[in-house]
């Protein structure tokens, strides 16, 4: 049965036109709008309820990691700078990529473009691999013709959002570790260690001293509660989970972290470098001012810079240059709207965003080696603090257990 499709073409002059044409199939329109002479940009069925397609793979699209989506960018793009066709490339691809779900993920674009989709259209079919940023800049490639030099782009951008992802976990992964660690001694000697000893004063009787009764009556309290506090720890998990998936919890747990001493400063920092670098990207990829604005909140990862944005949105509606609004958020140091507003003036904004992000990567990785170097003693004396007071406070008896009524007897 015929439907109504919707297409984007350009003419042997290079102007683009749209409009829309009744076909089986969306193979057959591209087919028909090619005899007219017209190159094919996009083809989408027209949806009557609003309805956009979107293929899922279940279960495998959210396995595919960035740093092979950064190999398969690099592929592409070489394989289409050698002159090879889009859907012998992609066939390339769907064999020789070693991710199992990007390699389904790949045959299915190939088969959307061989339908007569465009690439940016069937990469739009799995957001999940896929984001706007990806998506968007692959319209921006196929539109001015520079489909290779925007893929390398991309493989760039994707590979330093991994390096940076690094640097995070690296900085994050030691203090997280011996924390656990104190959490589950202090929790072990709570639990079995303590009410040995407990057991073994009480049958020696006498007046214990206060450190020990002290920790005896946690170690008591803790056992006692202990499914309950488990129970109420992964309530509270589930709950806080829930709440920063809200526009006001994300709002201010985003808001709390660029506060936390310390460990502020790396995410505000993290945030900047994501934000110029994507922003960059975009600009130099040929992608619309307002739409590069849209795609960076979106992709920005915290709500205060998104916030910003939206200010800068509405300003660059009314013709307002892009870092005037930026300064009336503390988030944006007076460093980057001031080169962002140079930029500007001089016509090279891309270029500025793009040493903003160099800045504040090399940022990044300067404070995680001091937060490395800060909190490496601190933790460890955190633990010996707690393990050793626990240790004190159930040997410190020992030095009057002759005293004790039990032991002469």
């Amino acid at each position: 049965m015929p439907a109504t499709y919707q297409y984007k073409v350009k003419d042997s002059g290079g102007k683009m036109i749209e409009g829309t044409l009744d076909a089986e199939s969306p193979a057959l329109v591209a087919n028909k709008l090619r005899q007219m002479g017209y190159v094919p940009i996009a083809i989408d069925k027209k949806q009557t309820k609003g309805v956009r397609r979107e293929i899922h793979l279940p279960g495998m699209a959210n396995r595919v990691k960035l740093q092979e989506l950064a190999i398969f960018s690099r592929q592409f793009a070489t394989m289409i700078d050698s002159g090879l066709s889009l859907l012998r490339s992609l066939q390339i691809l769907a064999v020789q990529t070693e991710s199992g779900p990007l390699a389904a993920v790949v045959g299915q674009v190939r088969q959307d473009v061989e339908s007569g989709a465009s690439l940016s259209q069937a990469f739009g079919h799995h957001p999940k691999v896929f984001n706007k940023l990806f998506v968007s800049m692959i319209r921006a490639g196929e539109s001015g013709g520079v489909l290779d030099e925007v893929l390398l782009q991309l493989a760039t951008t994707i590979e330093k959002q991994v390096e940076l992802r690094r640097k995070i976990k690296s900085a994050m992964t030691y203090p997280a570790v011996v924390l656990g660690l104190v959490g589950l001694i202090l929790t072990a000697m709570l639990l079995f260690i303590v009410p040995l000893f407990k057991g073994f004063y009480k049958e020696l009787g006498g007046t214990l001293p206060l450190m020990t009764r002290v920790l005896i009556t946690i170690s008591s309290w803790f056992v006692k509660l202990f499914p309950v506090v488990v129970i109420l720890v992964i309530i509270g998990v589930v709950l806080f989970r829930r709440w920063i998936t809200t526009d006001e919890g994300r709002s201010r747990w985003d808001a709390f972290k660029l506060r936390v001493p310390v460990f502020g400063r790396l995410v505000h920092k993290t945030a900047l470098a994501r934000f110029a670098r994507t922003f960059a990207v975009l600009l130099r990829s040929g992608v619309p001012i307002l739409e590069a604005l849209e795609i960076t909140k979106e992709t920005s990862g915290s709500w205060v810079i998104a916030r910003a944005l939206d200010d800068v949105q509405s300003g660059v509606k009314i013709g307002e240059p892009i870092s005037r609004p930026l300064e009336r958020h503390e988030v944006f140091p007076p460093m980057v709207t001031q080169m962002m507003a140079v930029g500007e003036e001089s016509g090279a904004l891309d270029t500025m965003l793009e040493k903003i992000a160099d800045f504040y990567d090399q940022e990044v990785e300067a404070t995680v080696n001091a937060l490395t170097s800060l909190i490496e003693p601190l933790l460890i004396m955190v633990l010996g603090i707690c393990v050793g007071t626990m240790v004190i406070a159930l040997y410190l008896p020992m030095f009057d257990i002759i005293k004790l009524p039990g032991l002469n007897s």
